[in-house]
């Protein structure tokens, strides 16, 4: 397999710290860091198990929970599993593991949406399986995906947004980049692991139909006919919506050695920075253009933006990276705590909720192992501590409705024990803890491991 190699030296990092002045700043203990996040995991856990056990999340200011179905599908303790595992949080994942391989079942009469169960289900199953050794894991990924797979039945091959789990009936033909192309890790996974095809093939078809109808400049819009293969946005970006779509370009070249990943990453990345990448007075980003001209649509970068680091870092491009995160950073320092959405020429909110999201935590820790640059522990410290001081509840951490006003929302989504907080631990947790270099993250931060080679 080709691997991407970085060469990094410090003499040819940027000095000072992540606010350009070139005092030093305090050095971080991070065991005791590691600490505290994991503490705070606890905290959020125990809030969960307390008001919404057997259910998908908790809804912390209510003291209730809230369902995605007709009938839960365990998203919470499914998603965190694998975070307790790397925190050596032994008993609540036994907890977890229980609950979920004694209740669970994908036997379900309704509709489900087909990116959002790969990504949580499929992704931390395959994980529990590779970490936990328990077969019954594997079990299930098979089940799901045999029911998920329905979704691919189109004229393009190229998926529905939904499934009905127990029918196979589809619905919902105008779909995206995002939704389409990241599910090739955990359905190509499952290939790997069991022997049987068909998940690759069925996942790469669709990544390929859609690589196919970008742009004659290369770019892909933002929502596409899975039957027609018609283009109904012709809106361009890194934002939601297409984001995952190039993350798992690059990560299904890194995880299977596919070449045509490669290829279809390369010629996908060059595209977007030469009509997406932006630089103004307020720092290096990442903006809206139309897919067909490459001409400025809008100048919007959010909180899903801020994926963008690290997926460029992990491809090699340091450069671009290293002043990417400092403008993600500075969008969550202006406000306290990053919006969903800001005009970076004007930095003003255009989206002022917080949902708990990862993204930038992300980045930070992957330029972090990366570069081995303090700055971005003290980025992690600063966006860990904030999140600590104004989303957390007495029974767990609640989204903001408003990141001025700091004012709460009764939401505490999977994606916060999933990956918030396990890339804060992991920034912190010694190296070993998990090999940056033997694992890839789906963009759930399930860490999948090469084991077929």
């Amino acid at each position: 397999m080709k691997r991407i190699i970085l060469v990094v030296t410090l003499t040819a990092l940027l000095a000072g710290t992540p606010w350009g002045c070139s005092r030093r700043m305090p050095e971080i203990d991070k065991a005791v860091m590691a600490e505290r996040v994991k503490a705070e995991f606890l905290h959020a856990w125990e809030g969960y198990k307390q008001y919404a056990w057997g259910h998908d999340q908790l809804k912390p200011l209510s003291r209730s929970y809230r369902d995605w179905y007709e009938h839960s599908l365990y998203m919470t303790p499914l998603d965190a599993f694998d975070t307790m595992l790397l925190m050596g949080l032994d008993q609540e994942a036994e907890q977890a593991k229980q609950l979920v391989l004694e209740n669970l079942s994908f036997d379900q009469d309704f509709f489900v949406q087909v990116f959002e169960i790969t990504i949580r289900h499929l992704g931390g199953l395959l994980s529990s399986y590779q970490m936990d050794g328990d077969v019954r894991f594997l079990g299930l990924a098979v089940e799901l995906a045999d029911r998920l797979l329905p979704a691919f039945d189109s004229r393009t091959g190229m998926p529905y947004v939904r499934v009905n789990l127990h029918s196979g009936e589809r619905e919902w033909p105008v779909n995206n980049p995002a939704e389409i192309g990241t599910l090739m890790l955990e359905f190509g996974t499952l290939s790997k692991l069991t022997g049987n095809p068909i998940y690759y093939d069925t996942a790469k078809q669709a990544v390929v139909a859609l690589f196919q109808r970008r742009s004659e400049i290369g770019l892909v819009g933002a929502t596409i006919d899975v039957e027609t293969g018609e283009w109904h946005n012709t809106d361009s970006h890194v934002s939601g919506m297409i984001d995952s779509y190039y993350e798992y370009l690059l990560k299904a070249w890194l995880l299977f050695g596919d070449e045509d990943f490669r290829r279809m990453w390369e010629q996908s990345i060059a595209a977007v920075n030469r009509y997406l990448a932006d630089d103004v007075a307020s720092g290096f980003w990442y903006g809206h253009a139309d897919m067909h001209t490459g001409a400025r649509t809008a100048t919007q970068f959010g909180a899903l933006d801020a994926f963008m680091p690290a997926v460029l870092a992990l491809g090699g491009d340091l450069d671009r990276a290293e002043r990417l995160m400092e403008s993600c950073f500075r969008m969550w320092t202006t406000f306290g705590i990053e919006p969903e959405q800001l005009d970076y020429t004007t930095m003003e909110p255009l989206h002022t909720a917080y949902f708990l999201r990862p993204e930038a935590m992300e980045s930070a820790y992957y330029l972090y192992r990366l570069t081995g640059e303090e700055r971005y522990l003290e980025m992690g410290k600063t966006m860990f501590e904030s999140i600590v001081e104004h989303s957390r509840t007495e029974t767990g951490f609640a989204a903001l409705r408003d990141v001025i006003a700091k004012e709460k929302a009764d939401a505490m989504e999977s994606f916060f024990l999933a990956e918030t907080l396990k890339y804060a631990y992991l920034l912190f947790a010694p190296a070993e803890t998990l090999d940056l270099d033997s694992v890839v993250f789906n963009t759930e931060a399930h860490p999948i491991r090469r084991a077929w080679e």
